[in-house]
This record gives structure tokens, sequence and C-alpha cells, in this order.
């Protein structure tokens, strides 16, 4: 049974054998300027001061996460729609351009746009219905607030790329893989 799968993967695989399959998530998330106030510590008595400011000015941070491998990507983008989708997964499709990638999506209106433009490389398949809690990209972004947003005010929208960049740049592969290896991840490999 598992040689017959294995020459019709070969069949169907247009790429060299030692390519890799990878098995990613990919979500998008928004920062801005709203602030986060969070809980932080300070000393027996003292009342920490926390900065706050309400401005509606967003960007949205593309990313896809391997959960064996650890590797991820990300895109910051100026909104969400098909077009957005298209750059990443274009984009996504060249930084692992000699990997055959299965990407888990949920089902937001551009994921499922007739527009889509699909890259050789990438096959799509898409997650339950409002169910966030399965996509391992979703922890990435608590994850990303909490180490550089958390108790921040940002000047500029500039100023919240340029810490998205940071952060995401600050990321190492055992602490993606920590967070998004799910066990019925795990056991697919």
């Amino acid at each position: 049974m598992i040689e017959e799968y294995g020459k019709m993967a070969a069949h169907i695989l247009p790429f060299e054998p030692e390519s890799k399959i990878r098995v990613m998530f990919m979500d998008e998330a928004a920062f801005g300027r709203i602030s986060d106030p969070s809980r932080c510590w300070a000393p027996l008595g003292v009342r920490p001061e926390v900065p706050s400011q309400i401005v509606r000015e967003y960007i949205q941070l593309y990313g896809a996460v391997d959960p064996y491998y650890g590797d991820d990507f990300y895109l910051v983008m100026p909104k969400c729609d098909t077009e957005m989708t298209n750059i990443y997964l274009g984009e996504l499709s060249k930084q692992f351009a000699n990997d055959y990638i299965l990407l888990g999506i949920d089902n937001a209106g551009w994921h499922i746009s007739k527009d889509m433009v699909i890259p050789e490389n990438i096959r799509l398949f898409y997650l339950p219905a409002r169910t966030p809690e399965m996509n391992p990209a979703e922890q990435i972004w608590k994850e990303i607030r909490k180490i550089g947003f958390k108790n921040k005010l940002f000047k500029s929208i500039k100023d919240v790329a340029n810490k998205l960049c940071e952060v995401i740049s600050s990321l190492s592969f055992e602490l993606i893989k920590s967070i998004t290896g799910r066990d019925w991840i795990l056991s697919l490999f």
C-alpha cells in the first residue's frame, strides 16, 4: 500500500526526490496603534503605569508556519484581500521553491475567492469553519504580541511595521516548533 502511494505521489508531484513535502499553516493578523494594556511585574507596593492610546490604524501580518521543521515566512501587508493573499502565496512559493507545500488555511472570503492564484508548488487544504484552535499559526500571533506589543505605544504605523519585523526576526525554529508542533500534526510525519 505504501509503495503504491509513493508511486502515485511521484507521478502527481513534479518535484525532485530530495524536495521536502511541507505541511504549513497560514493566517493573517491585524497589528495597529491601539495599545494592549496587560499585566506586568512591579515591586510590592508599586502600582505600574501603563501608557494607553486608541488610534485605529492597522497593518496586516500574513504568516505561514511549518510545525515540523520550525520554518516560517511573513509579509507585512496593508490589508487582507484576495490580491494581498495572491502576493503572499507567490512569495511563499518562491521562499520554498524546491519544496511542495500543503497549506492549511481558514475559510476567509479572500481564501475561497475564484480570483485566487495558487502557485504550482502549493496545494491548499481548508480547516473547518470557526475553528481557530486548529490553526497553529494563530498561536504565533499571541507570541508576537507578547514579545513586542505588550504595554507599548507606537507613534506611527511604520513603527508598528518595524517592531513586527524585529519580533519575527527573533523567532527561532525551536520556538516555532514548540508553539505550533501539535501531536495531531506531528503524527503525520
